[in-house]
């Protein structure tokens, strides 16, 4: 909750226009879909770069993947893309996924530690990992990050254009009350006092 608080409070600040910082969440939003996990935030602002966004709401954006939405996330897009790229459909959970994730990562720090030391550097599950977990997830989290990211620019930029509208009023009659208490004050001052 306080996360989610943090990232509505951010974006609330955020001094672009409306449209900047819709496709600024969009990226950021489409990049949750990706497995690219580490460079999310990185992915997210190039990709608002590119798209003339906002580029901390794009970081912020990356919020819509979190651990309520990654088994979800992983598992339809795993799916989804083995299903696109004609791979005998195997029924991979979430926990399957972030299992094979860990083992990748294990094998490439593993044959990292190989480079200085005596052991063997193998390859071969690492190669098994890409070609049936991280390239399935990568196709099969385009169309929905696509799909997601559409959604959130088209539901985020009105009402960041009304919160927008509805703060410059409430900053403007702010201060046409300060101007009004200001010249009460001087005036006030400017009386001649009765003696």
């Amino acid at each position: 909750m306080r996360a989610g608080q943090y990232v509505v409070h951010r974006l609330r600040r955020l001094p672009d226009p409306a449209h900047k910082i819709s496709r600024g969440i969009a990226a950021g939003v489409f990049v949750s879909f990706t497995p690219l996990f580490g460079f999310h935030f990185v992915t997210a602002a190039a990709i608002a770069w590119m798209m003339r966004g906002n580029i901390l709401a794009a970081v912020l954006g990356t919020f819509a993947g979190n651990p309520l939405t990654f088994p979800l996330i992983a598992t339809a897009s795993v799916r989804l893309g083995s299903w696109m790229l004609g791979e005998a459909s195997a029924e991979l959970s979430h926990p399957s996924v972030v299992a094979a994730f860990s083992y990748a990562s294990l094998e490439i720090w593993s044959n990292l530690k190989a480079i200085f030391t005596a052991d063997p550097v193998q390859w071969h599950r690492l190669s098994q990992f890409f070609d049936h977990v991280f390239l399935p997830y990568l196709v099969g989290g385009i169309i929905p990050g696509v799909i997601a990211g559409l959604a959130a620019y088209f539901a985020s930029r009105p009402l960041i254009t009304a919160y927008q509208k509805s703060r410059i009023k409430r900053l403007k009659r702010n201060f046409e009350k300060r101007r009004a208490a200001i010249e009460a004050a001087k005036l006030k001052v400017e009386e001649p006092s009765v003696g």
